[in-house]
């Protein structure tokens, strides 16, 4: 009998791979917005490069990605949320528990 990657992660009831990376991101933007101003990655986080960008479709930044996360995670007013780091956990930890990254992409 063959079992699907779905099937499987259903059944042991862990997040993916994809999952985990999803929250990993989510909980080290939080620790980088509650930072001082003045810190090396906040700033990194925030600066402008002022690079072009190649032709064609332009890649997903960093950024775009914790934005659309957040955005599935903690609907429309998830940014203030980072602020305050125990309902910050709390939000991520419900998304943990019901895998709702997963569910919200394919």
């Amino acid at each position: 009998m063959i079992l699907t990657n779905k099937e499987i992660y259903a059944s042991v009831k862990k997040p993916t791979i994809t999952e985990t990376i999803r929250l990993n991101r989510l909980c080290w933007f939080g620790h980088v917005q509650r930072m001082e101003e003045n810190r090396i990655p906040k700033r990194v986080l925030y600066t402008n490069w002022g690079t072009t960008r190649l032709r064609g479709r332009p890649r997903n930044r960093w950024q775009d990605e914790v934005r659309e996360d957040g955005r599935i995670v903690g609907g429309e007013g998830w940014q203030e949320k980072v602020h305050n780091r125990e309902e910050w956990k709390k939000l991520l930890r419900t998304a943990r528990n019901r895998l709702i990254l997963h569910m919200a992409r394919k």
